[in-house]
């Protein structure tokens, strides 16, 4: 099957990107990497006329800090979270999740801010962007603002983007002393989407967890905050019986799907195991 015939613009700046966007109407997406959208237009899944390619503006691109925030630009690759050292220095979880998105070819492709704005309950970006208390910076007819994380993933594949909004940077707090991070998924194979993926980050005064935030992906129609399992650990430290109640806990934050190939109580057993893994992980990082 081929896709549907349609018109082709290449924007040069946010403004001309929206214009077109706004011509097109309905009948209008923006793409950058593809890594979703081309093969959707292949099946006729979707059949826009009108694809606004925002590959060429420059005001995407690079990442450098601003304040006590990392600027993150949309048009970020995937395989650049694995290189950039800003990322590594400022943002050590995302470049801690890049390794685990699909393949080699995709992340070459792929950006941050379209893996955001599709919302894949089983991408890494989206939950670890919640894990991290990142803001969404949008850019509409109206101008600009931005969305916290934990509002912007509505329902599946539902973002607060408006109609014709453009995400143009994700801003990530500065990582600092005292913080750690954990990140891992379970796979069948390397690549494959996650039966369950989470990404930890927490705030660390000795072996006390004073603040701990944690993101999961694949166990449900978003990215979903473990908030009961949080406020399990927060102030204490990680003790057998403290990561114990965590992951029960994850019965009351967590409600994965039943699917044809993994019920959803070995997908929350799944979770638990991960769980433990990973606070173990940061546990031992003294």
């Amino acid at each position: 099957m081929k896709a549907r015939a349609f018109s082709y613009f290449r924007a040069s700046t946010v403004e001309e990107a929206l214009d077109a966007h706004a011509q097109g109407g309905d009948d209008a997406r923006y793409i950058a990497g593809g890594q979703s959208l081309v093969p959707a237009l292949a099946l006729r899944l979707q059949a826009p006329r009108r694809l606004v390619d925002i590959n060429h503006i420059d005001e995407l691109r690079g990442v450098r800090r601003e304040g006590e925030w990392l600027r993150i630009g949309a048009l970020t690759r995937h395989c650049e979270m694995l290189t950039e050292p800003l990322i590594a220095e400022f943002a050590p979880l995302l470049r801690a999740a890049a390794p685990f998105g699909a393949h080699p070819a995709i992340r070459n492709r792929g950006t941050l801010g379209g893996s955001v704005a599709l919302a894949d309950p089983a991408s890494e970006f989206p939950a670890v962007v919640l894990a991290l208390e990142a803001e969404i910076e949008v850019a509409g007819s109206a101008g600009r603002r931005r969305v916290r994380a934990e509002d912007f993933f509505v329902d599946l594949f539902e973002t607060a983007l408006a109609p014709g909004e453009l995400l143009v940077a994700v801003h990530v707090p500065l990582f600092k002393p005292g913080q750690r991070i954990a990140f891992d998924e379970l796979a069948r194979r390397r690549g494959d989407y996650a039966l369950v993926g989470c990404g930890v980050s927490a705030t660390c005064a000795d072996d006390l967890i004073t603040d701990i935030r944690i993101g999961f992906f694949s166990v449900g129609n978003v990215p979903t905050r473990a908030r009961r399992a949080e406020s399990e650990i927060a102030g204490s430290r990680l003790s057998p019986d403290v990561i114990a109640a965590a992951q029960a806990a994850l019965g009351e934050d967590l409600a994965p799907d039943d699917g044809d190939d993994v019920p959803a109580a070995m997908r929350l057993h799944l979770a638990r195991v991960l769980l433990g893994r990973l606070l173990g992980q940061i546990g031992g990082a003294t």
